[in-house]
């Protein structure tokens, strides 16, 4: 059989199963004192499950570096056992395009688009917010358009998906959110926004909008859910000698190390791996 569909199949099914067992990892709301530092953190936590596939799929591709162009074959059993990624993985894809689709006129204020990212702005929250709030409300949302922030609400909301059924998942995805609007709320502040105009525009924002389900946008309201906790915090001073310290890097470090590592197992001992599994399914 072709080598790189034996890849494909291989990469599915113990990637996928990988996966699938580390979508369990639980929520546990990641402790910073720090919105930016809490936001970094809970982002983190979103893509942590897709670590050990990752690692996986860079040791197969170590053995399909060594691997003849002909590889064994595939039992057809192993093929039907596909069949439960294939719908996750259509459930998914149907999932991002209804949100790619979606409609965002009945937004008060948000930030849109993937790669271009822009702010709407509603007239009637214009028209009905005064000057320090509309400035504030403006503030927070090009601070989501200079961080992607609808880029990075679609691909966490993509992983979301890919590891349904998890509750955790989506506990994390909904974790993450509320770390993104506060953190939002603290950049515009140390840019010189007032919390209370923050929350003064966050509340106007509220009484205009009507949400659509699957909106793939950054908006200023957030979730409605922690929305008294929010406020709360923006009626609090800000502490400007408080500076957020969170350094990704050495986690960025050590994964590449690690696939480095994975990589060279493959290719090492991959083929003996693979034809033992072969011969046990």
């Amino acid at each position: 059989m072709d080598r790189e569909l034996v890849l494909a199949i291989l990469a599915t099914l113990l990637c996928g199963s990988v996966l699938t067992a580390a979508g369990w990892y639980p929520v546990r709301p990641p402790q910073a004192s720090s919105a930016l530092v809490f936001e970094r953190r809970a982002w983190r936590r979103i893509w942590a499950p897709f670590g050990p596939a990752v690692l996986l799929f860079a040791a197969l591709c170590g053995w399909a570096f060594v691997e003849p162009a002909n590889a064994e074959r595939v039992p057809t059993g192993m093929l039907w056992s596909l069949a439960p990624f294939a719908v996750v993985a259509v459930r998914t894809a149907w999932r991002s395009w209804r949100s790619l689709a979606a409609a965002h006129d009945e937004r008060a204020i948000a930030t849109v688009g993937l790669l271009r990212p822009r702010i709407v702005l509603s007239p009637q929250l214009a028209n009905g917010l005064d000057a320090d709030a509309l400035t504030a409300a403006l503030a927070h949302e090009r601070a989501h358009a200079s961080h992607r922030d609808p880029l990075r609400l679609w691909l966490a909301q993509l992983a979301t998906d890919l590891l349904w059924p998890w509750p955790s998942a989506r506990g994390r995805f909904r974790c993450w959110q509320h770390a993104l609007e506060q953190a939002r709320d603290e950049e515009a502040r140390r840019k010189g926004v007032n919390g209370p105009d923050l929350a003064a525009a966050i509340l106007a924002s509220i009484r205009l909008e009507r949400r659509a389900a699957f909106a793939n946008a950054a908006t200023l309201t957030g979730d409605e859910a922690v929305l008294a906790e929010r406020i709360t915090r923006l009626m609090r001073p800000l502490d400007e000698n408080e500076r957020p310290m969170d350094t990704p890097v050495v986690w960025l470090a050590a994964l590449g190390l690690a696939a480095a590592l994975a990589l060279w197992t493959g290719i090492e001992f991959g083929e003996t791996a693979v034809r033992a599994l072969l011969a046990f399914l």
